[in-house]
């Protein structure tokens, strides 16, 4: 299945000492950047669940935001810290000299601080297993929403593929049309300039004419990467990078043919087709 990189999920869980709480978000990257804020005491949880994260995801920014909201009573058994609440009255002092409007800190921003009742205070190693898990869940959720939005990306892309390659076919029956006008065109012109009429001449001017608007190759290669697109959307998988090169082929086909054109209706087909890869582009650079 094609992932889109943008995604959300949001979860909770409530615990015997408190509510750890999870938040993932995701928006297109180049590459997998994964950002963590978090407490204190989960910090040492970094390098596992980056491991974990990558683990589900191959590209995108992520940031991953933990809180942890201690229950009083979980506090309860343990004791002020001396040195921390000493430390924090004084900064709240030193801040408010400063700074008069500021506003006072308040007890239960103080019962909240980090190791304010001692590093036992809580049982830290239930409630790092317990974030693991949520992030187990978390990415869950997550993929979720990238594989929904990634199947709405899918659709658009197969329907503006379709709509392009029916444009190229338009093009192919044109161009027999437009040699004969030139033909019929350049006989009046030399008829008109010289009082015989070299044939040879007329025929090699219609062949070099072809050939100067001849885009059978163009259109070859332009369904030929139309097919590609295709099989690509019907694997899946992470194709974003993939993707975005067959629109740079796509695109240099389109160019091409727009400036071999010497018709208005091929002119305006070619624009047209140049916009779908356009809107095509845009949406894959959010394709994982």
């Amino acid at each position: 299945m094609i992932c889109s990189m943008t995604g959300y999920a949001a979860v909770a869980r409530e615990l015997p000492f408190g509510t750890l709480s999870l938040e993932l978000r995701s928006v297109n990257h180049r590459y997998l950047d994964i950002q963590f804020r978090m407490p204190d005491e989960l910090r040492p949880l970094e390098p596992a669940m980056r491991e974990a994260s990558s683990g589900r995801l191959q590209r995108g920014k992520v940031d991953c935001r933990v809180g942890f909201a201690a229950l009083p009573a979980a506090q309860s058994a343990g004791q002020l810290t001396p040195d921390i609440l000493q430390r924090l009255a004084t900064f709240n002092r030193e801040v408010l000299a400063v700074i008069p409007d500021a506003q006072p800190l308040r007890v239960v921003d103080i019962l909240r601080w980090p190791g304010m009742f001692g590093p036992e205070s809580l049982p830290v190693e239930s409630l790092r297993e317990a974030c693991m898990d949520l992030l187990q869940t978390a990415l869950e959720e997550l993929a979720a929403t990238r594989q929904r939005e990634g199947k709405k990306l899918q659709a658009m892309i197969a329907e503006r593929g379709e709509k392009l390659r029916e444009l190229a076919a338009a093009v192919a029956p044109r161009i027999p049309g437009l040699i004969a006008a030139f033909e019929e065109k350049l006989a009046t012109r030399v008829r008109e300039a010289v009082a015989t009429l070299d044939e040879d001449r007329l025929r090699q001017e219609i062949t070099l004419f072809a050939s100067k608007i001849d885009v059978d190759e163009e259109l070859s290669r332009l369904t030929a990467h139309l097919d590609e697109l295709s099989r690509i959307l019907r694997a899946g998988g992470t194709v974003g990078k993939r993707l975005d090169f067959l629109m740079q082929e796509l695109n240099r086909e389109a160019n091409t043919l727009g400036s071999k054109s010497v018709d208005a209706e091929i002119s305006r087909v070619a624009m047209e087709i140049k916009v779908l890869i356009e809107q095509m582009r845009e949406q894959i650079q959010n394709i994982e």
